[in-house]
């Protein structure tokens, strides 16, 4: 663990806090600093501004975990941000973890067949966001992330490939969320060697990434709505819905679906249709 990566991730909340939102009185008409100074983060989780620095800049080894939720409250952590402070603690502790998200590549056959049963299109991915199974449906509707002489990876579709910018509906914010998962699997599992290569890959090679991992933002990838513009059936609006998947640790199924009665949820209907016309293409060509 980087103590900078402590650095910077409570450098950034603390930048987001204002001391109104604390109920604190800004007395300063020259405040040098974005939202809270050290020493009010200090007073508001009951430490002293001495021992908050240490651990701002990184020295977070020793904390307890009362003074990391004190922490927590003070800033305003979400539940998310919360759990990724205590795994960045955790790691700089060197306790041996509970788990880990060493993942093979493939799913057991008893997931694959109920994701072939699905009335909707569905992928499952792991923690590097390699697309490592998937229904018609599913590959259909991420199908240019599958044009590819590698694994589909979504991250590396998002930042790498110029088709993104149009296939997804919200391509910045796909972006920021993307970076912000990464960040989260990263902090839960930091020797995960796939997870830090795919990190320092994107990094090299993606100006935005760099942009979008300093945000320090964390994100779990459970339910919301997206746009895909694909190019053969128009844009299609999703709910999705994703779920770790039990005794296959680290993996997690996302489903897609559409109001029922609405063009969005036609075009879904069609993805399998298509899919088997573009197979059926190739096969003939």
């Amino acid at each position: 663990m980087k103590k900078d990566e402590v650095r910077e991730f409570l450098m950034s909340r603390r930048a987001k806090v204002t001391p109104a939102q604390v109920g604190l009185p800004d007395l300063d008409d020259d405040r040098r600093v974005d939202g809270l100074r050290r020493e009010e983060v200090a007073q508001l989780a009951g430490v002293s501004p001495e021992y908050y620095t240490r651990l701002e800049r990184g020295n977070i080894r020793g904390a307890s975990d009362s003074v990391l939720d004190a922490i927590a409250r003070a800033l305003q952590l979400n539940d998310l941000e919360r759990a990724h402070l205590f795994d960045l603690a955790q790691d700089a502790r060197s306790a041996p973890r509970s788990r880990s998200l060493a993942l093979s590549d493939a799913v057991r056959p008893s997931v694959q067949r109920v994701l072939d049963n699905l009335a909707v299109p569905a992928i499952v991915f792991n923690p590097e966001h390699d697309i490592v199974a998937w229904n018609e449906g599913g590959r259909a509707l991420y199908y240019p992330h599958f044009d590819t002489d590698d694994q589909p990876n979504i991250a590396r579709f998002i930042f790498l490939d110029r088709r993104a910018r149009s296939y997804y509906g919200d391509w910045e914010e796909a972006r920021r969320m993307t970076a912000a998962m990464l960040r989260l699997y990263a902090g839960r599992d930091p020797l995960n060697a796939a997870i830090t290569a795919l990190i320092g890959e994107l990094s090299t090679r993606s100006p935005l990434f760099r942009q979008d991992w300093a945000r320090q933002e964390v994100y779990e990838h459970r339910s919301g709505e997206k746009t895909f513009n694909h190019p053969h059936l128009g844009p299609i609006r999703v709910t999705f819905d994703g779920f770790e998947m039990p005794g296959e640790e680290g993996l997690s199924i996302v489903t897609y679906s559409a109001e029922a009665g609405t063009a969005d949820a036609d075009r879904l209907a069609l993805l399998p249709i298509w899919a088997e016309s573009e197979q059926a293409a190739t096969w003939t060509s």
